[in-house]
């Protein structure tokens, strides 16, 4: 899923501020904070293809390719990338603008993978188009 290209993949889905209270031990933001970011903006996308209630069944592939530094605007980029039957496999990209100005670094990439719902909390069939 890696790719070197310098500008996004898919729709800018989140964008949000790195804070100290998000840090691990070694002062960078924590990747589990960059993983909640992710799977927000994976079930907005999800959300909206499937329209209706999704929710998260795997984490298909995660990689950190830099560290989330405090004061980074962490944005986040999400393509749908399947759309089964039941499941939508999303492709997340999160890139940052370091000390809030234009240059944009890649630093990780997902792939989630989201089951649509019926109000009972049963797998719903996604609508084709």
């Amino acid at each position: 899923m890696q790719n070197d290209a310098t500008e996004p993949k898919g729709a800018l889905t989140i964008r949000t501020l790195a804070m100290p209270a998000d840090t691990n031990p070694a002062g960078d933001i924590f990747g589990g904070w960059v993983m909640s970011q992710m799977d927000i903006a994976g079930a907005i996308a999800a959300v909206e293809r499937a329209r209706g209630r999704v929710v998260t069944v795997a984490v298909e592939a995660m990689t950190f390719i830099a560290p989330v530094k405090v004061g980074d605007v962490l944005c986040v980029y999400a393509e749908i990338e399947r759309v089964g039957n039941t499941s939508i496999t999303v492709g997340l990209e999160a890139w940052v603008r370091r000390n809030r100005l234009a240059d944009r670094t890649k630093v990780t990439e997902a792939r989630f993978v989201y089951v649509s719902l019926d109000e009972n909390g049963q797998k719903r069939p996604i609508p084709t188009t």
